[in-house]
């Protein structure tokens, strides 16, 4: 089983017309950069480098689910600052609908619970890192969204 096997099993979709899996994002800003999460060995595409986030949950807000994803994987209250545009990816056998928010962190320590690292980089550093294909065009519209707002983030 591939990857994308993997990850369609897991999401209890099936191959052909499935609707797209939706995942929210968190780009988290702090002291101008922005934090990457590294997927653990045992995740899916494994050691890419992701914004962290999660698949929403039956009827749940993107916004409710971006928080709680934050709290269960890295253990910190967020709040969302400003939404991106979303993002539709289509791997081999499935299709993402990255939903992504730049966001700050409000409260608690970073704790891994799912990762392997994180690490902060600036913002045109980002590319730099090993990222899964759908989350490259989330990183350009963010640098297009720092441009547009003056740096002033």
């Amino acid at each position: 089983m591939n990857e994308s096997d993997q990850i369609i099993s897991g999401s209890g979709t099936t191959l052909g017309n499935a609707p797209a899996v939706k995942v929210t994002c968190a780009i988290i800003e702090r002291h101008g950069k922005v934090l990457a999460a590294q997927r653990s060995e045992l995740m899916n595409m494994p050691l890419k480098w992701e914004f962290p986030g999660g698949k929403l949950e039956n009827g749940e807000d993107p916004a409710a689910c971006l928080v709680r994803e934050i709290r269960e994987e890295l253990g910190v209250d967020v709040q969302i600052l400003h939404a991106l545009a979303p993002v539709l990816h289509d791997y081999e056998t499935w299709t993402i609908e990255l939903l992504p928010f730049v966001c700050e962190i409000t409260g608690g320590t970073i704790t891994l619970h799912e990762h392997k690292d994180i690490t902060w980089k600036s913002p045109h550093d980002l590319l730099g890192l090993d990222w899964p294909a759908a989350d490259i065009p989330v990183i350009c519209e963010y640098l297009e969204y720092l441009d547009q707002s003056g740096g002033n983030r």
